[in-house]
């Protein structure tokens, strides 16, 4: 008699195999498994200094993204040429999904046009999904009595040779592009443009009245303009600002199109495997609907994110040939 014929011995034959068939099966599952995106920390690149708005904007969304990914995001900022230095990193870093970027409309949209010689290419990373955007408002300082567009507009060109001053945040930047691009579809009023570096300092010499008017991000005007120490009277969005309820829109002003947000995005490098984003920019939604961030958001004058990849994409690139348009018709170039 053979082992074969065994019972014992039969059935352990038969289910060694049946493991054996079963562990044959489960592999791709459990390699898959494995391999299920993520399974380490990942990295979200900001490409300015902390405490700005894209920073705010990263840190806010962290949270959430973190708990919706299962794994910490660290948050690595690198800034300098206006973004282009983190811009360039996630550019080069490898499309697996673990280094990422915050970006805004700065580096993404307007530095291609103004500066020169640059030679990394935005386009190219994969848009994941909206953080926030913000409408901009235009302020002027209450010295000022002009509360209308056409109220400004015969202010300003009753100034005088030159026209009163402006400030931005630097020169190329949104606040510089969105001031030109309002005097062309205002008639081109004289105006004289004061450039600083960043909003803060800008923000400082304008409510001193150093200078008379100026585009920011609802966000950053909001403080100001409650405690009046700046007067709104334009907002760049669709609709009105809920917590500004009082300052009309563009179109509202009688401005042609003149609708954009100063918008913060998350970006993949070039390659990113679709199913990693959709991976993120599920939970970029899932972080975007949680309620305690929703209201962080919207009470400093932002707007929750939120949307498809595409829905990013097709933003990038309207921005893109938008600001291209502005910054060749004004010759604006940005401080190097």
């Amino acid at each position: 008699m053979t082992d074969s014929t065994n019972p014992t011995i039969g059935r352990r034959a038969a289910l060694g195999a049946l493991a054996a068939a079963g562990a044959g099966l489960a592999a791709p599952g459990i390699l898959r498994a494995q391999g299920q995106y993520p399974t380490r920390p990942v990295t979200v690149v900001v490409g300015f200094p902390p405490g700005g708005q894209t920073d705010f904007a990263a840190r806010i969304l962290t949270p959430g993204l973190s708990s919706a990914l299962g794994q910490p995001i660290v948050i690595d900022n690198k800034g300098g040429a206006g973004g282009n230095l983190g811009t360039d990193a996630v550019l080069r870093a490898r499309p697996d999904g673990y280094t990422l970027l915050a970006g805004n409309a700065n580096p993404l949209t307007i530095n291609p046009h103004t500066f020169q010689g640059m030679t990394i290419d935005p386009l190219k990373l994969t848009p994941i999904g909206m953080m926030l955007q913000s409408s901009l408002i235009l302020c002027v300082h209450p010295s000022v009595q002009a509360k209308t567009v056409p109220e400004f507009v015969a202010w300003a060109k009753a100034q005088g040779r030159g026209g009163p001053d402006y400030g931005s945040a630097s020169a190329g930047s949104l606040s510089h592009v969105a001031m030109e691009m309002f005097r062309n579809r205002a008639g081109n009023p004289p105006m004289e443009h004061v450039p600083y570096r960043g909003s803060g300092p800008a923000m400082q010499d304008f409510i001193a009245g150093r200078f008379s008017a100026m585009f920011d991000g609802a966000s950053v005007v909001a403080p100001f303009i409650k405690a009046n120490q700046l007067r709104g009277f334009l907002s760049t969005g669709e609709k009105r600002i809920p917590s500004f309820p009082d300052i009309p829109t563009a179109a509202e002003a009688g401005l042609p199109d003149f609708v954009f947000t100063a918008w913060i995005g998350l970006f993949g490098p070039p390659g990113l495997p679709p199913e990693i984003v959709q991976r993120l920019n599920a939970a970029l939604n899932q972080a975007a609907q949680d309620e305690t961030t929703r209201k962080r958001i919207t009470d400093q004058g932002d707007e929750p994110g939120g949307g498809s990849a595409e829905d990013l994409g097709a933003i990038v690139k309207r921005d893109h040939a938008r600001w291209g348009e502005v910054v060749k018709a004004n010759n604006i170039r940005a401080d190097s």
